[in-house]
């Protein structure tokens, strides 16, 4: 009789293959199917090239089931939306009370928490798992963000501690997020976080190439030295790796020749919106998500370039080092901003969706295996260790003693994009956000008037509680 798997994956799509590969691999005896067959001959067949046992294909969902040990797992990787409604249908039909069922996609947390309610009837276990580190990752160790009923967890843990990436000494880039979708949010938030650093490294690029008038040589290299400080980092890293890649030609460079139109998949978009709704700051996060919208109106701005005008350029007399260095500053600084609003609006849904998120313990989970992992993710857990109520990561001993050492690199690189012509969104929203938020009055008391007068909304006054009402136009 054969030996029954330890878990099964349907959904083989490159991360479902590659995921499915490394739990084998990790020692796990796992079932695959997917609605194509052709796809489970693929993944069968990589095992075999890849010498990776433990691993059976199945062409038949129920057989597919029955072939898992009780109380059944089943990770499903497939496009989130209605296919995922679609297989949790074909699945119920099959599992059975005790079984688990995790959704590996990124899936929008409130289907996750319908799905959860919806299956309690049938008593089977719904998880919602954020998986990033792109394919490389699914292959070799991810970042895993697993949310849903805790003894569901609990059934899976020894397998995904395995799975997931490994960081010394911190162990393995998987913890238990919390209930309901809160596995899915963080995720969310997690590639909200990621646009926002990628907008700030392109912005970084544009200044340092059109203002400092660094070549790719350059580049590569000053990218590959901020890769050994305070900016260590998986984007930091690839981005120096790109700047040296030549065409076929051996002359030219690739990143020169790609189109600037830039694709996105709607989770920074979900971030920002979450934002919104949990009344949270983001503009840094939200500016990369404009850049990005900006970037597919290329016919547009094609045009508009031979109708608009601007400066003539970057200033006449540019010290090189000078720009490098501000720019190294202004990134780091406009780094923090970018994380401290990521983090709070996971802080806002942990206390509106009583989740009871732990802050520290996400960065640490995002230190291996992600894309956004970096070093700079341990100071994060080191802040959240001090204070685990921490309300800002700038008003960290830490932080602030950083970006009020380097906020005037931050200053003068949003001045000079200004003044060159080059828009720096994710930079100027980042030092608005600072500036905004180290100030102890704004100019909101004006906006209070004005609603007060053409809408009576009323207004408090900092001489007197209560709420107040002024007939503005009477004398």
């Amino acid at each position: 009789m054969t030996e029954l798997s330890q878990i099964g994956l349907l959904g083989l799509g490159v991360m479902g293959q590659n995921l499915a590969l490394n739990i084998a691999e990790k020692g796990f005896k796992i079932s695959v199917y997917n609605r194509s067959p052709e796809k489970v001959d693929e993944c069968v067949k990589r095992a075999g090239e890849e010498k990776v046992p433990n691993l059976r294909g199945f062409k038949d969902v129920k057989e597919f089931v029955l072939s898992i040990a009780k109380p059944r797992a089943i990770i499903i990787l497939i496009t989130a939306g209605p296919a995922v409604d679609q297989t949790i249908a074909t699945l119920k039909s099959v599992m059975e009370a005790g079984d688990i069922i995790i959704d590996g996609g990124n899936e929008w947390f409130e289907n996750t928490e319908r799905r959860g309610k919806a299956l309690e009837e049938s008593k089977i276990l719904y998880m919602g798992m954020g998986v990033s580190g792109g394919e490389e990752g699914a292959r070799h160790g991810p970042s895993l963000m697993p949310g849903g009923p805790r003894a569901a967890y609990d059934r899976v843990e020894p397998i995904l501690k395995k799975v997931a990436a490994q960081v010394v000494p911190d162990g393995p880039c998987v913890t238990y997020i919390g209930t309901g979708g809160s596995g899915n949010y963080v995720k969310m938030v997690h590639n909200g976080i990621e646009y926002g650093d990628m907008q700030l490294i392109a912005e970084a690029y544009d200044l340092l190439k059109n203002v400092g008038g660094l070549t790719n040589e350059e580049l590569a290299a000053t990218f590959d030295e901020w890769n050994r400080t305070e900016l260590q980092s998986f984007l930091i890293e690839i981005t120096a790796t790109i700047f040296k890649k030549k065409d076929t030609d051996g002359k030219s460079y690739i990143v020169d020749k790609i189109k600037d139109k830039t694709g996105f998949k709607g989770t920074g978009a979900m971030t920002v919106t979450e934002a919104v709704n949990r009344y949270v700051p983001s503009p840094t996060i939200a500016a990369a998500m404009d850049a990005r919208y900006l970037c597919g109106l290329l016919e547009e701005r094609t045009a508009a370039s031979k109708i608009l005008t601007g400066p003539n350029g970057p200033p006449s007399a540019v010290d090189k080092a000078q720009v490098i260095a501000d720019v190294r500053a202004a990134l780091y600084c406009a780094k923090i901003c970018s994380y401290a609003q990521g983090l709070n609006i996971i802080r806002a849904a942990s206390v509106k969706y009583n989740w009871g998120l732990n802050l520290g313990e996400i960065a640490r989970i995002w230190k291996g295996g992600c894309i956004i992992r970096a070093i700079f993710l341990d100071r994060i857990k080191n802040a959240y260790a001090r204070n685990a109520a921490l309300g800002n990561l700038l008003v960290d001993p830490h932080f602030s003693a950083e970006i009020n050492a380097k906020q005037a690199a931050l200053r003068r690189v949003t001045t000079v994009g200004f003044q060159s012509g080059i828009s720096a969104p994710a930079f100027a929203a980042s030092l608005s956000y600072y500036d905004a938020y180290r100030r102890p009055r704004l100019p909101a008391n004006l906006t209070q008037a004005q609603r007060d007068y053409f809408g009576a909304h009323t207004y408090e006054r900092l001489d007197g509680a209560g709420a107040h009402h002024t007939e503005w136009g009477k004398p």
